[in-house]
């Protein structure tokens, strides 16, 4: 799920300046950010979620969302925090406690050099030729977070080996990378969702500019483009019409959306079904039949017949499937306030809570197929997922 920036930091786009020079800093006390020629995108440290913690971040200036951070596994001191650009040729982010963040380290010291945030949003350091020319040293595009904007590409470097994916966030306020990832499968021509290196959701083959499990609304403003040589194996998209703040996002449950709503949902494949691009699992326990679904409830309840989960590696779809996968589990709900860990529930049924809109969030299996003339049916069809995605994870 992407994040909104909370801050109360104050923005002067048409003051700010684009690039860092050799010895050139940004501190994390400046009032000024760096934002790019136009002032569509700015970049500033600050704290991405509640908990204070802080980041160099990308973000948008006209919404304040955040399209990049520097590295969800290296928060930054808030304060001594300092982006800087070496006479050397360093980028780098240090403060005076912990080891600093290198994001670029020249195999010989080059002193021409210039750190730039774009308006597509890309942060680049480059060397800068005495012939007007200049060679591209590093990008944060190589390096996103949960967000993927026009012109970053998915798929992989053949000369280098890199690998260029998005990584959902751990939980909705921790921003370590998570359970799934969003990638690009070159032979098939398709967009496919892992969690934990399993693949779980495809987009189905791209003919004719359109991916056969993403709706036509997801797809009518882009124009998506291939490359496929010796140098790499990529997919990026670009907008039809211009419009500056469209996005995907991979959200901490396997969801991908855009600013308008739901393009894959990952969230809803339960190993047995197939449709909408979800990919049958072998592993299937045998107490789970096809129809089960897990239902998000608001409420409360007696705490009986429990099972607790403290370790904090744990988040929502490391508990959704620890529950799916042991047959006495009948829903569970987050153990701390962050997101992680899980508390389950053993023989409970939604008869056992009181519905409660200021209660707490929990999740409980239902069987969700239905029954006509004698003969089963889905109620799982591609268009009421889309309403079910949308009431499970929209009301947080």
């Amino acid at each position: 799920m992407y994040l909104w920036l909370w801050w109360s930091i104050c923005i002067h786009v048409e003051a700010a300046n684009d690039s860092l020079k050799p010895g050139d800093t940004l501190n994390y006390t400046d009032t000024a950010t760096l934002c790019s020629k136009i002032g569509k995108y700015c970049l500033a440290f600050d704290y991405y979620t509640n908990d204070d913690t802080n980041y160099l971040i990308v973000f948008n200036p006209n919404n304040k969302l955040a399209v990049w951070i520097s590295d969800g596994n290296k928060p930054v001191d808030k304060d001594s925090a300092v982006l800087s650009l070496s006479h050397s040729g360093v980028l780098k982010i240090g403060s005076q406690r912990g080891k600093p963040i290198i994001l670029y380290s020249p195999p010989q010291p080059i002193n021409n050099t210039k750190a730039t945030l774009l308006d597509t949003g890309n942060f680049v350091l480059q060397q800068l030729h005495p012939n007007g020319t200049n060679t591209l040293l590093w990008q944060s595009f190589d390096h996103p977070s949960d967000i993927f904007l026009p012109t970053m590409k998915l798929g992989v470097n053949n000369k280098t080996g890199h690998h260029w994916l998005l990584i959902s966030f751990f939980t909705r306020t921790l921003v370590t990378p998570g359970a799934f990832s969003l990638e690009w499968e070159p032979v098939e021509q398709e967009l496919i969702i892992r969690r934990r290196g399993k693949v779980c959701w495809r987009s189905g083959k791209l003919r004719n500019n359109r991916f056969e499990y993403i709706s036509e609304d997801a797809q009518r403003r882009l124009k998506y483009s291939i490359v496929s040589n010796e140098d790499e194996n990529s997919f990026s998209f670009t907008t039809t019409n211009g419009e500056p703040d469209l996005f995907w996002s991979l959200s901490d449950s396997g969801q991908i959306y855009d600013d308008e709503g739901y393009i894959g949902w990952a969230d809803l494949c339960y190993r047995y079904n197939t449709n909408g691009g979800c990919q049958r699992w072998q592993d299937i326990p045998k107490c789970r039949n096809p129809g089960y679904v897990f239902q998000k409830h608001t409420g409360y309840f007696l705490f009986k017949n429990l099972s607790i989960e403290k370790n904090t590696s744990y988040g929502h779809s490391d508990c959704e499937v620890s529950c799916w996968s042991n047959c006495i589990c009948s829903g569970f709900m987050e153990l701390y306030p962050n997101g992680t860990g899980c508390k389950f529930f053993h023989w409970f049924s939604a008869e056992n809570y009181t519905a409660d809109s200021n209660g707490v969030n929990f999740y409980l299996l239902v069987n969700i197929l239905t029954h006509h003339n004698g003969k089963s049916t889905y109620f799982f069809q591609f268009s009421v997922v889309y309403i079910y995605c949308c009431e499970l994870y929209l009301r947080f």
